[in-house]
């Protein structure tokens, strides 16, 4: 949404993930400084996979099994999203998908075969919240939100939303 102008809902549904990085700490920022004076970060990128590799990373994460209680939990979290009286718009078809192929991702990365509930808890924020949008308050200002945040509404979805807890091993809640 940052630039020169924002995003409509339609444009900003087709990003995965939106993630904040912050900024770096002051000594981090001063070796950026001392670095970046004569020469460009960029002249020194080098890749860490090459194509084929890739390819095989992302045939990985798609394999990844996803039992139907865990699919079912994901598109539970998201119609709740569309329920919510906190939201003017929840989660798209889309960004229930995104859920499930980062959830997938996350398996992968732990070197699992299977995405649990709590790859989908972990991922609900970033993959949802920069497509929802928090309701106004009835008689306030179109700046004023109904006073939780996006991220905060998702948080209290995600742990409103029964978790499935039988079946097997992808079925399960790891904690």
């Amino acid at each position: 949404m940052e630039g020169t102008y924002p995003l409509p809902e339609a444009q900003r549904d087709r990003f995965m993930a939106r993630i904040s990085m912050g900024y770096p700490d002051a000594r981090a920022e001063l070796a950026m400084l001392r670095n970046r004076a004569t020469a460009s970060p960029l002249a020194s990128v080098t890749a860490v996979v090459n194509s084929s590799q890739l390819a095989s990373m992302i045939a990985a994460a798609r394999g990844i099994f996803v039992s139907h209680a865990v699919e079912q939990y994901a598109v539970a979290i998201a119609q709740a999203t569309r329920q919510d009286r906190d939201l003017r718009l929840g989660a798209s078809p889309r960004a229930t998908l995104q859920l499930v192929r980062a959830a997938k991702a996350r398996a992968a990365l732990d070197g699992r075969e299977f995405v649990l509930p709590d790859d989908i808890d972990a991922l609900a924020i970033p993959v949802f919240s920069h497509r929802l949008i928090a309701a106004r308050r009835a008689g306030a200002s179109s700046s004023v939100l109904s006073g939780a945040s996006v991220v905060d509404i998702i948080a209290r979805i995600v742990s409103e939303t029964p978790v499935p807890l039988s079946g097997a091993a992808g079925n399960m809640r790891s904690d």
